[in-house]
């Protein structure tokens, strides 16, 4: 911080018209700093630090909402979930079945059966009388807490086996005596015992076009189209390609996805032509032409692996990505076969022959030109207080074309995987890449079979590098979507969170700081839990900011509140010298200094940098300012206190 007395004079030293040399303004004013930050001048107002972390560090803290729950819903996510509902045929039977308390509706994947559940109970309990129920074993073991309505979705094939008129007829007292109603939802691979067909009601899909057409009603109520805009998108729905299409389609989701396509063509401008190419593209034979189409393209292949694998980064993260990926690709085929090009004239002052054009295109086509013969397009350009640069997404132009295409490409070619994991290894990091391949990976792997499924992640899960631990923690989040998985996922994290090894109990607790510890809070407290039953006296700063993001993220929820705070108290009354014991200590003195500050001081609530230890004279030393600020961890930002 000072310069030494005998420094030779710099630029603004002194010159020959004998000028002082300005720093003598205040060379009485110095400091000296071994280690740590000082700063000189008056402070008014916030001071932003970046500290800590390396750039390919930087990790995107966002927080995915779970779609399946394990306890309360939020009024609001079913609100979301209702909207434009249209009542299925078989609705009037479910709600007679559902009188004697308990309902088992069987049904197909996609058919809408989980929000005829919901719309069900939330007729008799309302929008925040909804509680989410995991899948046990053994069903008869459960017992209703209080009157509310229990949704269980994806009954396990055990449980289904466990089931039977006794079971259900004492289960059905049991919720009556509490006020309670219950809802199994049973895939219809699913075999239930004969006895329980009193019990049964097998569901059918409401019609896609009644779903588009309320769908598009609902979006004139709130105001997002004009009654005109409205009444046009219905004239197009009318059409025979839309109802063509939907005919095809006849699935719930493909109505809602239709109503989308029009509320663009009213609003936008956009040709019907171009919305029905956008509704085809998504699906699994238009993903597999595409692929055949561009089998001898590397270049082409590589591009369609980025955008699918990254959705929605910036066309330079692509356009690397792809960079590092198309080598990879090349390396799969034997040599490239010779490409005869256009004649050339040779004249040498004899008679005029003709060979193969020898020049190469280094240039190479735009990247735009590139984009547009794998169908997929540039966003405008957003601006964000997130980053300090303008970011231009790319995207497919069809809807679920990116899904259809990764999940094919990962799942159907030999080594396309490998290749993939292997380019994201190389790739240089770059902030949100982790929530977008974690998120598509894990769409990914809940279409896999056989013991890799969850195996080819490790690498990653054991980095030392907290991007990639993030990355396995949005795509497991993303895979206990769905029921089927919820096990597997669980006994994974469990296994991880008794390793050795710091990295992977890092993995446990950044999985349970998002959706996963969102949706089953219990379960990842005991994770958490698992993950500080060490001998190590010593708590890695690592591992206490991964424990401390996840206490943050589950006490973002009210509900959890009690949960949490049980938890701290019997780690408070752990051994001294435990890991549980620091994390409690560490985690009481962050809320005392934030709810109490001392004499002179200003209470902050922000949270440090989880690299960064900063120590002033009126702030006590710590990592974590407060752990269930509203704040993400990554806003690195303290009160100047005076």
């Amino acid at each position: 911080m000072s310069a030494d007395a005998d420094t030779s004079p710099g630029p603004d030293g002194p010159d020959a018209d004998g000028r002082p040399d300005p720093r003598d303004s205040y060379r009485d004013n110095q400091q000296r700093l071994d280690q740590g930050m000082a700063v000189m001048g008056g402070i008014a107002g916030d001071v932003t630090v970046m500290i800590g972390a390396p750039l390919d560090e930087t990790a995107t803290d966002h927080i995915v909402k779970p779609r399946l729950r394990e306890g309360p819903y939020p009024a609001d996510d079913v609100h979301a979930r209702l909207r434009g509902f249209v009542e299925p045929p078989a609705y009037a039977q479910c709600r007679k079945v559902l009188d004697c308390h308990i309902l088992m509706l069987r049904a197909d994947s996609g058919t809408g059966a989980s929000t005829a559940a919901f719309a069900l109970l939330a007729e008799r309990y309302g929008a925040d009388g909804i509680t989410g129920l995991d899948s046990p074993d053994d069903l008869s073991r459960w017992r209703p807490k209080e009157g509310r309505g229990y949704l269980l979705q994806g009954l396990s094939p055990a449980a289904a086996a466990s089931l039977g008129e006794v079971v259900l007829t004492a289960l059905a007292a049991l919720l009556r005596r509490s006020g309670a109603h219950l809802v199994v939802t049973v895939r219809t691979e699913t075999a239930l015992p004969g006895d329980t067909v009193p019990w049964q009601v097998v569901h059918r899909p409401p019609p896609p076009t009644e779903v588009t057409t309320k769908r598009m009603n609902t979006m004139v109520e709130a105001g997002e189209l004009t009654t005109e805009q409205g009444a046009d998108a219905l004239g197009h729905l009318a059409s025979a390609d839309f109802t063509g299409y939907l005919h095809a389609h006849p699935l719930p989701r493909d109505g809602v996805e239709v109503a989308e396509g029009l509320r663009d063509l009213v609003v936008s401008g956009k040709p019907a032509a171009s919305v029905l190419d956008d509704l085809q593209t998504g699906s699994p034979a238009a993903a597999r032409k595409a692929l055949a189409e561009s089998s001898h393209r590397a270049d082409s292949l590589s591009l369609m692996a980025a955008i699918s694998l990254l959705s929605e980064q910036d066309r330079t993260v692509i356009e690397e990505f792809s960079a590092i990926l198309r080598p990879h690709i090349d390396e799969r085929g034997g040599p490239a076969p010779v490409m005869a090009g256009r004649p050339e004239r040779i004249d040498t002052h004899g008679p005029v022959t003709e060979r193969p054009q020898t020049r190469r295109d280094v240039l190479g086509p735009a990247f735009e030109d590139r984009l547009a013969a794998v169908g997929a397009r540039l966003l405008p350009p957003r601006f964000g207080a997130a980053r300090r640069y303008p970011v231009q997404p790319v995207v497919f132009s069809g809807r679920h074309r990116s899904d259809a295409l990764l999940r094919c490409l990962w799942l159907d070619y030999e080594g396309m995987a490998a290749l993939l994991w292997k380019t994201l290894d190389e790739a240089p990091h770059h902030s949100g890449i982790e929530l977008a391949a974690g998120q598509a990976i894990g769409k990914v792997l809940a279409h896999a079979t056989g013991p890799d499924t969850l195996r080819q992640l490790y690498p990653f899960a054991a980095s030392d590098k907290r991007w990639r631990r993030r990355l396995v923690a949005y795509a497991l989040g993303e895979m206990v979507q769905f029921p089927a998985l919820t096990g597997a996922v669980r006994d994974q994290l469990r296994q991880w969170s008794r390793a050795a090894p710091v990295p992977l109990r890092c993995t446990v607790a950044e999985t349970c700081a998002g959706s996963y510890g969102l949706a089953r809070p219990a379960v990842a407290l005991k994770l958490l839990d698992a993950a500080l039953d060490r001998p190590d006296k010593n708590l890695e700063d690592r591992l206490r900011t991964a424990v401390s993001f996840a206490l943050s993220t589950l006490l973002s929820e009210d509900t959890n509140h009690t949960l949490v705070l049980d938890r701290l108290r019997e780690w408070q009354g752990a051994d001294p010298g435990t890991q549980r014991h620091a994390l409690a200590v560490h985690v009481i003195e962050s809320m005392s200094l934030t709810a109490f500050p001392g004499p002179a001081r200003r209470a902050y609530g922000a949270c440090v940098s989880p690299t960064c230890s900063w120590t002033t004279p009126s702030v006590p030393s710590t990592s974590w300012s407060q752990p269930w600020t509203t704040l993400p961890p990554t806003k690195r930002r303290r009160r100047a206190c005076h």
